[in-house]
């Protein structure tokens, strides 16, 4: 079974800028353990960058410094890199042809946000025939607050992935998805 590590949006804004991600401890060194596994085992590891084209939206705007990918994902080798302009990896991008190209049939989702644009590409993938691994470690999110309620950042993470669990993806640890994959721990 060919597969793809989608690295969604690990962009500076999340670390330096108005967004940071809190839960779960140590997703960005999951993230990059499994860009390393990927490329170790020869799996394509497509790099996903978000752009808002609304000047007026206060966050990932193209060439501000928390625009910028992660410098530790920016150094690592990837097989595709996309732009995107709204939560779903797949919308408007070239992503399902160059895999559906490339013959990739499974698509691990790591990234940001666990509940935005890691959840929707994960939907968008289940929708367009893929079967989808979603590391749970290796995505991120926040706490929010805003007219509709407050959710902590693990109540949020964790209702994600028990949704994804259900019916969408198979939710797992980077080191059971490094294990998988030929790596060992």
């Amino acid at each position: 079974m060919k597969r793809a590590l989608l690295v969604i949006d690990v962009q500076n804004e999340y670390f330096t800028g108005k967004l940071p991600i809190t839960h779960p401890a140590g997703h960005l060194e999951n993230i990059l353990h499994a860009m390393d596994a990927a490329r170790a085992q020869g799996v394509a590891t497509v790099v996903v960058q978000h752009t808002f084209t609304d000047p007026a939206l206060p966050f990932f705007q193209r060439g501000t410094p928390e625009w910028e990918l992660h410098d530790e994902v920016k150094k690592r080798p990837h097989d595709l890199y996309v732009e995107k302009n709204l939560p779903g990896s797949f919308t408007g991008t070239e992503l399902e042809e160059w895999l559906r190209g490339q013959g990739i049939a499974t698509v691990t989702v790591a990234g940001y946000m666990t509940h935005m644009c890691c959840d929707t590409t994960a939907r968008q993938a289940v929708h367009r025939g893929f079967t989808v691994e979603f590391l749970g470690d290796g995505t991120g999110t926040l706490p929010l607050s805003n007219t509709a309620g407050d959710v902590t950042a693990e109540e949020l993470h964790r209702s994600i992935l028990c949704a994804q669990q259900m019916l969408l993806s198979e939710v797992l640890s980077t080191k059971a998805w490094c294990e998988r994959i030929g790596i060992g721990t």
